[in-house]
């Protein structure tokens, strides 16, 4: 394959998306403490505003809007499909800072929040699987779990910048006083700046990749694509009935969860568990993000060399729910124990994913990829619509510690279940190499 030494550099233009993406996505992680006093937000949202707003990330994609996209991933290409929904997260993007500076009455700016979270979302997701699918193709042969690793720790350093820079541009005030507009909207319109750099580095790997596919013969006329290289809804039905493809989909919406859903409200639960401050507690979440930067392409190196992704998957599904058994249940008011639950969730969700997403080739072919990954995306968005909305109930109805705990149960609940799943997918992939 040629292009051996420029797939690193179009590697970078398709991680600099996504760590926009997960940015923008995580901009009010760390601050989510303050919707509890929303006499103190000229914004005027609570908690359940907030977990609301969240879950709106997932309604189209929810919806179908993931699987419809997917097949015209296929169909059309990462390239005409890919930009279409790079440029679909900047609208939605844009359309959250105008919700959050514009002087609407709370309700009003919250549905015009959520109407932009939406198409942000699923922008975001249709752009990951373009990026994913991407990656497939540049590093087909190896280095590809290593690669989609070191994309996923780099997204995920936009997680922990968020949760670093945010309560940095949002400095905390004083009991009764008021958040203005401006300074709540701040996380998002940093964020909002990030994604305009990275529609300007897809544009640059789109062109790359034009000359990629010229380059390995790959470009042809739409009448010389070979018939069993075209989509047909018939292959939709065969990923539906395909068992390991199913436990890898329904392992992705209970695991991820696990994680991104407690990112949601992470603050909110350990300054009343272990008795943190607000910048210790913001530290503490960064951890998550951190780990994961580390762990993720080691893991994913590990996975191209020795396989037995299946065993990977169950050891990772485990740690995150250690994890939440110590978050849930370890002795009140003691740091070290956030720390410890916090370490053990970031190694969990390094070494998940970084067997999971490489195994999806594995099992499914290339040209159905795109609607493979929004499959499975789709499936993750049903969990992402509605945890982030029982979690923003709790801290409504609940407060302090009670109101952590009772958050807890819920991804015990939900890591169990992922822990059960990984063992289901090893039982039915124990006779397939590298799984």
């Amino acid at each position: 394959m040629k292009f051996g030494k420029l797939k690193w550099v179009a590697l970078v233009c398709l991680m600099v998306p996504m760590f926009a993406s997960y940015f923008f996505d995580d901009a009010f992680s760390t601050l989510s403490q303050i919707f509890q006093h929303p006499e103190t937000l000229e914004l005027g949202w609570n908690s359940a505003d907030y977990g609301f707003y969240a879950g709106g990330y997932s309604f189209l994609c929810v919806c179908g809007g993931l699987i419809l996209c997917g097949i015209l991933l296929d169909v059309f290409g990462v390239r005409i499909i890919g930009s279409v929904f790079v440029g679909l997260m900047a609208l939605g993007a844009g359309t959250v800072v105008v919700a959050l500076r514009s002087g609407l009455e709370p309700h009003t700016s919250l549905v015009l929040a959520y109407a932009g979270c939406m198409l942000f979302g699923l922008g975001s997701e249709i752009a990951g699987v373009a990026v994913t699918r991407s990656i497939a193709k540049w590093f087909k042969g190896g280095n590809v779990a290593f690669a989609m690793g070191a994309q996923v720790a780099v997204a995920r350093l936009g997680t922990a910048l968020a949760f670093i820079l945010a309560p940095v541009l949002v400095a905390q005030k004083a009991p009764g006083q008021m958040y203005s507009l401006a300074e709540t909207a701040r996380p998002a319109t940093f964020g909002l700046c990030l994604i305009l750099a990275g529609v300007l580095l897809w544009a640059v790997f789109v062109a790359m990749d034009a000359r990629f596919d010229k380059a390995n013969g790959l470009s042809c006329g739409r009448g010389a694509v070979k018939e069993e290289d075209k989509f047909k809804f018939s292959d939709l039905g065969r990923l539906l009935v395909n068992k390991r493809f199913l436990l890898i989909a329904m392992l992705c919406v209970f695991f991820y969860c696990c994680i991104i859903s407690f990112k949601k409200f992470g603050t909110a639960i350990v300054i009343p568990r272990f008795g943190m401050d607000i910048d210790s507690a913001k530290w503490m979440i960064t951890m998550i993000p951190f780990f994961t930067v580390v762990f993720t392409p080691l893991f994913g190196a590990l996975v191209d060399k020795v396989g037995k992704a299946t065993v990977w998957m169950i050891i990772g599904a485990f740690l995150v729910l250690a994890a939440h058994m110590v978050l849930a249940f370890a002795p009140q008011g003691v740091p070290f124990w956030g720390y410890f639950g916090i370490s053990l969730l970031g190694v969990g969700y390094s070494l998940v994913p970084s067997a999971m997403w490489p195994s999806v080739p594995k099992i499914v072919p290339e040209r159905n990829l795109g609607t493979a990954y929004s499959l499975i995306y789709w499936i993750q968005n049903m969990g992402m619509l509605l945890v982030p909305v029982f979690v923003g109930r709790i801290f409504t109805l609940r407060e302090g510690v009670d109101a952590a705990v009772h958050a807890e149960w819920i991804f015990i609940s939900l890591g169990t279940i992922a822990v059960v799943l990984a063992v289901f997918l090893r039982h039915s992939s124990r006779n397939e190499p590298g799984m």
